[in-house]
């Protein structure tokens, strides 16, 4: 029997997820061709935030790659646009010139992004938001101009704020309502949003209304209707969308705001069908991806001639993450004459409540700040629940108000949805559990596209998770940087990064740090974060580093101070043994020692005679009390042992003068070895090097103190300056991946040298890993030499006096 040849126009998600149905229902029946404006897969719209944010590329949010087209046997035709449609001869045609006959058509055109039309919107620097390409042109738009204005404090709008300050913007959301997210939130809830997100960095100017665009080739700037102005070098409108009916209506194909579809998503065109944004049901378009998802399933069915459910209409809900901030929203939100509220407020923990009713029935709810009961409302809502089940809800709420209460996952009947925009079930989630033995929140999206699109729902799927599986369950463990907060280190570089926070005090403030001055362990951990994360950006905060590093010396039990100046490799010179001898005689220190590093300690130095004994030593500081590179211990190498194969101290200088002055999560020893014998020491090294015949072996992972580890072998090479480039990359991704004071003998346990060597094996991850290491050592200077040059030293020892509290 022939296939019926099936096209598909529109390559996004509500189309593309009615084909996934169509190969599941009747994989053999469809000879299938699908026509993308857009040069990509098909992928979620939903994240793009995350792209313009910096936080995924355009792979991350891929839902379907060219292999998916490919094993399915689907013609793909990314980039062809399609211009007509003859329904007659059932044919349609494309910018291109490609030509497609059908049997049947769905349209899946989607929206197209309302630009207002305001004198200026042609201006150059005037742009939507919809697509990957606008997120590559505000990426471009950033590295030039620094004040951009977004029109439009939707969902939409505050995404691209939220995007725009991460690439380092000052951001103007203007907005024509009183309130934020008017079409989802309640007064109150928006008001609660608002204080979020100008903690963050936005400026609102709401109840404002453009009348124009400034500028002659490029926007300078916007006039308001009350005459006030701004300056703006980038301005993004997102005032909402449009179905995009234009194809359908040159084809004669009804339309009124959207193409009009019937029960079962049929056109008034036999064999013409429409779905997804660009669809009119009942006199609705839907903009939220769970309705098209169920328009999806329906138009499935009735192509692949399965008997189905009529489609009729959609409850909405939206779970969303709103620059980090947890809001829900479902149903009627609005109070109304003939409804009544429940509500729960807690704005110490910033969280907001609110459940409609309409005679006693649930008709709508609004959540902020914690949304882990939205699943169940949303439940309430579509059955018409009684509001006895939503009273002892919130009664547990207010009974314990540290932590609200949540849903238990166990008291949700198997066909509550956990999913929303998958219309994913929790029975569904459960027998794919036990059936194909999932373990992770990943393989569970992967097998029932649960936390695909949104990704809401990924709490309550790992809950789902740890009670279908019980004691099998294996949560990651979740330990807090400090008692300051309850977030993790990947949490708290996370949030750095999403929402480019750059200062200690910032992070503290934002994150909502229950000691607002921070403790002896985040502020030096936050200060590190931040300057691994920005190193051109973040000001090194000095009062947020361990004494030592603060006073560029290791305190003693006595309160003098013990200096050591930096030898490179352990070879010195006449002329710094002479200043060395008269610093040391001139500021009387009690000892005089050549350290386990090969380096000379000055011990018994005086507080306020630290400046001058940097300033007459002329010699760079050895970080003996750093985070930092500590030493490279050196053999005297091929050059004098005849054990030697090769150059031992050169390798240990160039190593010491490469890494110097970098600042790591703990502090690192490295170790040059000319053989095998390990004179040096390499093999209990943060880094070793061992020389072999023909070349050097990397041992990575050692500790020669309390918990002694022999380091493990990394790699092989051939050549010094691959020697070089690995220790420098591994040297990064210790610093972009350990927790702050975690040694890398620890870290490597942890993490696994296998995972290592696989990350550092890809030449493009080690080029990539080396230009960060590049970034934060051009930004580093010798503290000691430009503290000296500026002449501040002295009043900063005049105002530290800090007991010894911290050890070397």
């Amino acid at each position: 029997m022939a296939k019926r040849k099936l096209v598909l126009v529109g390559n996004g998600m509500a189309g593309v997820n009615c084909i996934e149905h169509i190969l599941k229902l009747s994989p053999e029946s469809f000879d299938i061709t699908i026509f993308g404006a857009e040069p990509y897969p098909n992928y979620n719209r939903i994240q793009l935030s995350y792209v313009l944010q910096g936080n995924s590329g355009i792979k991350d949010i891929i839902l379907n790659d060219w292999d998916w087209y490919e094993k399915n046997h689907i013609k793909l035709h990314a980039g062809h646009k399609v211009t007509r449609i003859d329904t007659k001869n059932k044919c349609v045609y494309t910018d291109t010139g490609l030509t497609e006959y059908y049997d049947d058509l769905i349209l899946a055109t989607g929206s197209n992004p309302f630009m207002l039309p305001l004198p200026g919107a042609d201006l150059e620097g005037v742009m939507a938001y919809r697509d990957i390409k606008d997120c590559e042109t505000m990426i471009e738009a950033s590295k030039k101009y620094k004040k951009a204005a977004v029109i439009g404090g939707g969902l939409l709008g505050l995404e691209a704020a939220r995007g725009l300050l991460n690439l380092g913007m000052q951001v103007d959301v203007v907005h024509i309502f009183p309130n934020l997210m008017e079409r989802q939130l309640d007064p109150i809830a928006g008001q609660l949003l608002q204080r979020e997100l100008e903690k963050q960095g936005m400026n609102f100017l709401l109840e404002k209304q453009t009348e124009a665009i400034l500028g002659r080739k490029r926007v300078k700037g916007l006039k308001f209707k009350d005459g006030s102005k701004i300056e703006a070098d980038l301005v993004v409108m997102a005032v909402g969308i449009r179905p995009n009916v234009a194809l359908a209506k040159e084809s004669k194909i009804k339309i009124n705001r959207g193409i009009v579809v019937n029960d079962y998503l049929e056109t008034n065109i036999p064999n013409v069908y429409a779905v997804g944004e660009c669809a009119e049901h009942r006199g609705i378009v839907y903009g939220l991806v769970a309705p098209l998802y169920e328009q999806g399933a329906v138009l499935a069915k009735r192509i692949c001639g399965v008997k189905t459910e009529p489609y009729q209409g959609s409850v909405v809900s939206t779970k969303l993450k709103v620059s980090g901030v947890d809001v829900f929203s479902a149903g009627e939100f609005m109070d109304q004459p003939d409804t009544v509220a429940l509500r729960y407020q807690d704005d110490f923990n910033g969280i907001y409540k609110k459940v409609l009713l309409r005679n006693n029935k649930v008709v709508g709810a609004v959540l902020f700040g914690d949304t882990s009961d939205g699943a169940r409302l949303f439940q309430m809502i579509r059955a018409g629940a009684d509001v006895s089940e939503v009273k002892e809800m919130f009664a547990g709420a207010q009974g314990n108000q540290s932590q609200p209460a949540v849903a238990s996952v166990a008291d949700l009947s198997d066909d509550e949805l956990i999913c929303g925009c998958n219309g994913v079930t929790k029975g569904t989630i459960v027998k794919a559990i036990q059936e194909q033995g999932l373990e992770t929140v990943e393989q569970v999206k992967g097998c029932t596209g649960a936390s695909r699109s949104c990704g809401g729902c990924k709490p309550l799927v790992e809950s789902i998770l740890q009670y279908t599986l019980g004691d099998q369950f294996q949560a990651v463990e979740k330990e807090p940087i400090c008692s300051c907060t309850t977030l993790s280190r990947d949490e708290v570089v996370e949030e750095i990064r999403s929402k480019h926070l750059t200062t200690v005090k910032e992070v503290m403030h934002v994150l909502d740090w229950s000691n607002k001055e921070g403790c002896s362990k985040c502020r030096p951990a936050l200060n590190y974060y931040l300057g691994m994360i920005w190193p051109e950006e973040h000001q090194d905060e000095r009062d947020s580093r361990f004494v030592n590093e603060r006073l560029h010396a290791n305190i003693q039990n006595d309160g003098t101070y013990s200096v050591v100046p930096r030898i490179y490799g352990g070879v010195t010179s006449p002329e710094q043994l002479r200043r060395i001898a008269d610093v040391a005689e001139k500021y009387h220190a009690r000892m005089v020692k050549i350290t386990g590093g090969q380096r000379i300690d000055l011990l018994g130095i005086k507080k306020e005679d630290l400046p001058k004994v940097w300033a007459e030593l002329e010699m760079p500081s050895g970080y003996a009390y750093g985070k930092a590179l500590r030493t490279v211990k050196t053999c005297v190498g091929a050059d004098f042992c005849r054990f030697g194969t090769q150059n031992s101290i050169q390798m240990g200088i160039d190593m010491e003068k490469r890494f110097e002055r970098l600042w790591t999560p703990h502090k690192v020893k490295m170790a040059v070895s000319a053989c095998p014998r390990n004179c040096a020491e390499s093999g209990i090294k943060d880094v070793g090097v061992v020389g072999v015949d023909g070349g050097w072996e990397i041992y990575v992972g050692g500790n020669g103190g309390v918990q002694l580890r022999a380091a493990e072998l990394l790699v092989k090479v051939k050549t010094p300056e691959e020697v070089l480039e690995w220790s420098a990359a591994f040297l990064q991704y210790y610093r972009e991946s350990a927790k702050y004071l975690e040694r890398t003998s620890h870290w490597v346990e942890r993490v696994g040298l296998k995972k290592i060597k696989e990350v550092l094996s890809d030449p493009e991850t080690r080029k990539s890993l080396i230009e960060r290491l590049d970034q934060a050592l051009a930004v580093t200077k010798d503290p000691w030499k430009e503290a000296i040059k500026d002449q501040q030293l002295r009043s900063l020892f005049e105002k530290v006096n800090i007991p010894n509290t911290i050890g070397n």
